[in-house]
């Protein structure tokens, strides 16, 4: 309905409204016929780039993007389709053009109405999903929380087995949840598997014979985390799991990302560079302008990070504790810790280095880092080996190159902790993709420009 009305008003405009000479006279009613014949082609394009699946349709920015990414390739099947077939499709070179235009904004819409249809449907009560949780682990308790939101989520948790939950119907055992329950089952999740394997098959059988949904969550949620493939081995099904999402094709795509967009950064970025360069050495003659630093990358290897200096030199090299109190105020290092690492006017930085933190310049040399494949442009932020091996799941982090930006400095990075930032850190690594590292890095241009990231 998008893609016809697009094209219809691409018509309107081009053929009706505007007076200039067309290419080639073509009535309406050939022309949208005509474009009915492809229309199934787009559509096919809209399924191989993934906008039919839940995983997408669940992720406003990452379906924004293929729906952009969707129209360009469809109309790209339209100008083909018109090249191979005879007589022409469009009467005027802008009608394809026009309705580029105006199928990607309609798509947008009508997806953003299918929503509010979907939640108006959810609160009437059509189309909830009953939901049956089997076992007796607090991932059960997570679960249910977090899922039995019927207006939002189309799901109602109708009982519990195992674990007893604030609020919802529990039942001891399976049999006595098949046979009591009132409403139909429409999906079973189980949470934990029983030592007596004919309590997993009875499970497993119900939910095959009457046509039910059935999934597992895994008790060590820690373990099935990043990238999960399911393969055949001799027959028998496979799971493997990696560490991180970012493998394969993902990583040379993010390097060649990393090596034109750090080219282009430095190139457009040296008058300031260099302006900066002149401006330390104006004011701190026998002081080096950049410093480096011992940080952590992928494979818990070391390099030496550049930064231009923006501490007083008196204060280099030392810890935020050393330095706090080789000026006499040792309380300040815990205000600064419990402040998410940073204290508004904080006495160890210059006054140049004030203005080069508050608008990030002093990371500008750490473009040369990611030229040299230390680090890449998007990634868990690199810290002093000091601070990251005291972190438990620093071996999570570690599995991908550390960033010039990343999640957590996009997320808040002024009023989140560490340990929440670390968090933001592992949840990057496991959940990478490259639509991911678009939005942090118009994030971080946004929290540059606007100055609201910077500390």
């Amino acid at each position: 309905m998008a893609l016809l009305a697009a094209f219809a008003i691409a018509y309107i405009l081009r053929v009706k409204i505007d007076e200039r000479p067309l290419i080639q006279a073509i009535a309406a009613r050939t022309y949208l016929f005509a474009f009915i014949t492809v229309l199934p082609l787009w559509i096919m394009v809209h399924g191989f780039i993934g906008l039919y699946s839940h995983h997408v349709y669940e992720r406003r920015f990452a379906e924004l993007g293929r729906l952009l990414v969707g129209s360009f390739l469809g109309i790209l099947v339209v100008i083909g389709y018109d090249f191979i077939t005879p007589g022409a499709l469009f009467p005027a070179r802008l009608v394809p053009v026009y309705a580029l235009i105006t199928g990607f904004v309609l798509l947008v819409l009508f997806r953003w109405v299918a929503r509010i249809i979907r939640e108006a449907l959810y609160l009437l009560g059509y189309g909830i999903s009953n939901v049956l949780v089997v076992g007796d682990t607090p991932i059960t308790e997570e679960l249910v929380a977090s899922m039995n939101n019927a207006p939002k989520t189309g799901q109602q948790i109708i009982a519990t087995i195992g674990r007893k939950v604030y609020g919802i119907t529990h039942y001891e055992s399976f049999q006595s949840a098949i046979t009591k329950l009132k409403s139909p089952v429409h999906s079973i999740i189980q949470t934990e598997l029983y030592k007596n394997q004919d309590a997993n098959n009875e499970i497993i059988s119900f939910a095959q014979k009457n046509h039910v949904a059935f999934r597992f969550v895994p008790g060590n949620s820690d373990l099935f985390v990043g990238n999960i493939e399911v393969e055949l081995f001799a027959g028998l099904p496979m799971v493997a799991i990696h560490q991180t999402a970012l493998i394969g094709w993902g990583r040379i795509l993010k390097r060649i990302f990393d090596v034109v967009f750090a080219t282009f950064g430095l190139l457009v970025s040296s008058p300031v560079i260099i302006l900066v360069y002149l401006l330390q050495k104006l004011f701190s003659p026998k002081e080096p302008a950049i410093y480096r630093q011992n940080r952590l990358t992928r494979f818990n290897n070391v390099f030496w990070a550049y930064k231009f200096r923006t501490l007083i030199p008196a204060y280099n090299g030392m810890s935020p504790e050393e330095a706090f109190a080789a000026m006499g105020k040792p309380d300040l290092a815990k205000k600064f810790r419990e402040n998410g690492d940073f204290l508004p006017n904080d006495p160890r930085f210059s006054g140049l280095g004030r203005i080069l933190r508050a608008t990030s310049l002093d990371e500008l040399p750490q473009l040369i880092n990611v030229l040299q494949g230390d680090i890449s442009l998007v990634g868990p932020r690199a810290l002093v080996p000091e601070e990251l091996n005291a972190y438990e799941k620093k071996h999570a982090i570690l599995s991908v190159k550390s960033g010039l930006t990343g999640l957590a400095q996009v997320s808040g990075r002024k009023s989140i902790s560490f340990e929440e930032r670390r968090k933001l850190d592992v949840y990057y690594v496991q959940n990478w993709s490259f639509w991911l590292d678009i939005v942090i890095i118009i994030k971080t241009i946004w929290s540059v420009l606007t100055g609201s990231g910077a500390k």
